[in-house]
C-alpha cells in the first residue's frame, strides 16, 4: 500500500518560538502560512507541520499523489482505493472520504494507541 509523501502534523502552542526551535534543528520553511497559524517545515526528506490552535494532538499525515517536495506523482492509488482496501482488511475509518467523489479528499484513523493519522489527497 502506498500512502504517498509523509509528515507529522505537530500541535504548538507558540507557533513562533516552534518556528524558531526547529530552524536550530536545520528546518526550513516549505510552505504554510504562519499569520494563519500553519507552517510547513522540511529538514532534508523530514517533514514536519507546525499547527497553532487547529486540532488536539499530534497527527501522523500521508499525502498520496505527492512525493517528500509535495512533487506531483504520475500515478498513484486514489485515497478511495486506498480506504477500501483498509475498510476490507477491518481497519476502523473513523472519517471517511465519500467514495463517489474525485479529486482532493481525507480520510482519518487511530492506531491502537489511539494516535491519530491523517490521508490527505490533495489532487
Amino acid at each position: 500500500m502506498k500512502l504517498g509523501a509523509f509528515s507529522i502534523s505537530l500541535n504548538v502552542k507558540d507557533i513562533q518560538l516552534s518556528k524558531s526551535f526547529y530552524e536550530n534543528l536545520g528546518f526550513q520553511t516549505f510552505g504554510g502560512d504562519i499569520n494563519q497559524n500553519w507552517l510547513i517545515m522540511k529538514n532534508d526528506d523530514t517533514i514536519i507541520g507546525l499547527f497553532q490552535g487547529m486540532f488536539e494532538k499530534n497527527i501522523l499525515t500521508f499525502n498520496p499523489g505527492w512525493n517528500q517536495n509535495a512533487e506531483n506523482l504520475e500515478s498513484f492509488t486514489d485515497i478511495r482505493d486506498l480506504q477500501k482496501q483498509l475498510i476490507e482488511k477491518g481497519v476502523k475509518i473513523l472519517t471517511k472520504a465519500a467514495e463517489t467523489s474525485e479529486g482532493p479528499a481525507h480520510f482519518t484513523l487511530e492506531d491502537p494507541d489511539g494516535n491519530q493519522i491523517l490521508v490527505d489527497q490533495h489532487r
